[in-house]
């Protein structure tokens, strides 16, 4: 069963797990269960996604009950009326705060204009050696995305050398080798904690948080990272 964060009759919020995909791609590939079929079969009624999280992103994904309300949604994600906050676990120590200004070339290779600002949560550095240093360093840090660019954080962490703790496709593997060995833990440390918008109908202030996984947690207690905020 899918955690439903917000329902009312015009909206509908659930805690997308890791590795579920949000409907077909043909960039993603296929699958044997979709969140869309997973939140339709649920509670009886169609859904339309009013976003994506990747597919081993986990968190907030909103979805409207209604196409008239997934007009308006999807009107205010792309005017940027939407707040989304994210939290990742990066490799090395972060600055204090970034935004982050680097076009992207999407799937059909064309570049667009992705803009992402972080700020740093907690650093920590723990005796696991890795290549010529004893020490690996590691940080947390709640990020921002202005635009939503197709694995824009993904990228964007990837450009500033601090990739997402997990991350294959852009992260650092030889790392993520190191904590599947030393550890037992591929685990993709990004999160969408948290989404604020004001509702279509009443125009109430809705504030949707999603709490972390399991495997997050344990990724969290290696680090020694207080998490509870996000529990």
């Amino acid at each position: 069963m899918l955690e439903i964060l917000y329902r009312d009759e015009h909206l509908i919020a659930i805690n997308k797990p890791s590795g579920l995909l949000v409907h077909k791609s043909f960039y993603a590939g296929e699958a044997d269960t979709y969140a869309i079929q997973e939140l339709r079969n649920q509670i009886g009624q169609k859904v339309y996604p009013v976003h994506r999280l990747d597919r081993k992103t986990s968190g907030v994904l909103l979805f409207t009950l209604d196409k008239d309300t997934l007009r308006i949604m999807s009107d205010r994600f792309a005017t940027r009326e939407v707040d989304k906050k994210y939290i990742a676990i990066l490799r090395g120590w972060a600055k204090e705060e970034e935004t982050i200004d680097y076009d992207l070339v999407n799937e059909n290779e064309v570049k667009q204009s992705a803009v992402t600002y972080y700020h740093l949560l907690q650093k920590s550095e723990i005796d696991l050696p890795f290549l010529k240093h004893q020490t690996s360093r590691y940080c947390l840090v709640e990020a921002m995305p202005e635009t939503g660019r197709f694995h824009q954080l993904r990228k964007h962490f990837k450009h500033i050398l601090h990739p997402i703790l997990g991350c294959r496709k852009h992260g650092c593997n030889k790392q993520n080798k190191l904590w599947l060995t030393t550890f037992g833990i591929n685990k993709m440390t990004l999160h969408a904690h948290q989404l604020i918008f004001n509702h279509p109908v009443s125009n109430e202030r809705i504030t949707v948080n999603a709490t972390i996984d399991e495997e997050f947690r344990r990724v969290g207690d290696i680090l020694n990272f207080d998490l509870s905020s996000y529990s």
